[in-house]
């Protein structure tokens, strides 16, 4: 046979190998990656059996009896802690704060110290790697906090002066909101750890849904409760009753509390978490969190356009000069918002669930907007003053789609060991930022009023006024939201 060394010479130099070289060394290379595809395939079986297993044996314990009974007594103590915080806002405080005596500025002041109270969740980053017993630490500070929510409507009853009764007005809420939410997230998080990860969404929903439905019979009732015992010039009766009620819900909130789960760690394990989690750490994944951040930011605007109007809200609607509603009435309109709200809290939980957090969130955002540009034109003329109707209405269906999704945000952006450090860090910034936004709105308003309702030579009514601010902020939260947080990379977890 002839060999043709010219055409070899002419592949050596090119640094191909010969045709029979070449051919043994691509049967090699195949083998070796048909090798290679081999364990790749029976590595990804592993692993598809190791994450199905995993799957059937959490779906086994969020199933199990006693994660079943945690979840709904969570939710129940949701529900009473949503009647005690119906009896102590809104018409109700706004009906003992006129009864002694406070103005109407301050009235609104009052009614957002809830707002600054979110600031005191910030200790509880000081505390959490401490913490050996869940429910003995949630129970103490949750329970003792609530009762004094029932010497809170007492205070018509001690014969003090007028400015004392003023001051413990004032205490009375901020202690309760003081130890009701320094234990806020703490419970939030023990909560929700009985509930699938990828439920929480519809869970959340559901849980509002159970409190919204009983809470439209709360409000009902007691508003015209009320509005009899104002009838019968017997308002102090009406306040026995409320404190009452709330002694009663304190009682089964308590009970709630102790149907869940305990969740204990051992000493060494505390120690071991503390020392796994220094604050430089905590520091560095939630306030060096960029993506963290912006959920703070929008977390403020959303409670600084909130309280700028809504605290001023119950002054405006019960004056007899303005757009004169009784209690009674004004509950009934709040049943009607109440019952908007239950219907948007499951179609939302479910577009949570499907898209993101923050998108849900953003849908809220826009309702909320809505709601403060109809309040703009609600005036006590004869059909004008009817306009609060929608307003309520749209405010409150706002608040299913924001007020769970805020809380849960957190989880899509920060991993979930400082998910209680984030909450707490959002709450306390974003509080301040509502507190601080309704002292200026209350400064706004006795300006107004003192002026005989005008402004720059204008006949307006100071609601009016802040309603419009409430708009302007709920418009910049609303494009935050879409073109800075729904951009950031969500963490499934």
């Amino acid at each position: 046979m002839k060999i043709n060394f010219q055409a070899y010479g002419f592949v050596a130099f090119s640094g191909l190998r010969p045709p029979i070289l070449q051919s043994k060394t691509s049967h090699n290379s195949r083998r070796k990656e048909a090798f290679e595809t081999k364990a790749m395939v029976i590595n990804m079986q592993k692993t598809v059996t190791s994450t199905a297993a995993s799957d059937a044996q959490n779906r086994e314990k969020f199933n199990s009896k006693e994660y079943r009974r945690s979840a709904n007594g969570y939710t129940f103590e949701c529900m009473f802690e949503y009647f005690i915080s119906i009896l102590v806002s809104g018409q109700f405080l706004t009906v003992l704060l006129k009864y002694i005596g406070v103005p109407d500025s301050l009235n609104g002041v009052i009614q957002s110290i809830i707002s600054l109270a979110f600031l005191f969740q910030i200790f509880s980053v000081f505390v959490l790697h401490k913490i050996s017993n869940t429910k003995r630490f949630a129970v103490l500070f949750h329970t003792t906090s609530q009762l004094f929510f029932v010497t809170l409507f007492l205070i018509p009853f001690f014969p003090i002066a007028d400015n004392v009764k003023h001051i413990l007005a004032v205490i009375c809420p901020l202690v309760a909101y003081f130890g009701n939410y320094f234990v806020t997230s703490v419970i939030y998080r023990w909560g929700n750890s009985f509930v699938e990860p990828h439920h929480r969404g519809r869970f959340c929903a559901r849980k509002e849904m159970i409190s919204l439905m009983s809470g439209m019979v709360l409000t009902l009732a007691m508003g015209y409760a009320i509005d009899s015992f104002e009838a019968s010039d017997n308002l102090r009766g009406g306040f026995i009753l409320l404190a009452l009620s709330i002694l009663v819900f304190c009682i089964s909130d308590f009970v709630c509390l102790m149907i869940i789960k305990n969740d204990k760690k051992p000493r060494d394990e505390r120690a071991k978490a503390h020392e796994s989690l220094p604050l430089r750490d905590i520091m560095k994944n939630t306030l060096g969190n960029k993506s963290f951040r912006s959920t703070v930011v929008v977390a403020t605007l959303w409670r600084a356009g909130v309280f700028f109007t809504y605290g001023f809200m119950g002054t405006y609607m019960d004056n007899s000069h303005e757009l004169n509603f009784s209690v009674g009435t004004v509950q009934l309109i709040t049943l009607f918002a109440l019952f908007v709200r239950f219907l948007v809290a499951i179609p939302i939980g479910k577009y949570a669930d499907k898209t993101s957090y923050a998108r849900a969130m953003r849908v809220g955002l826009c309702i909320a907007s809505c709601a403060f540009l109809v309040n703009i034109f609600t005036t006590p003329s004869d059909f004008a003053r009817y306009l609060v109707i929608p307003y309520l209405v749209l405010y409150n269906a706002s608040l299913s789609c924001i007020d769970s999704n805020l809380l849960n945000l957190p989880y899509s952006y920060v991993d979930e060991k400082y998910f209680i450090h984030a909450s707490a860090i959002k709450n306390s910034i974003s509080g301040l930022g509502g507190f601080l936004a309704s002292l200026l709105a209350g400064a706004l308003l006795g300006y107004i009023q003192g002026n005989g309702n005008t402004l720059f030579g204008f006949h307006v009514y100071g609601q009016q006024v802040l309603s419009v601010i409430s708009f302007i902020i709920m418009m910049i939260s609303v494009f935050y939201t879409k073109f800075v947080i729904e951009k950031q990379k969500i963490m499934i977890q």
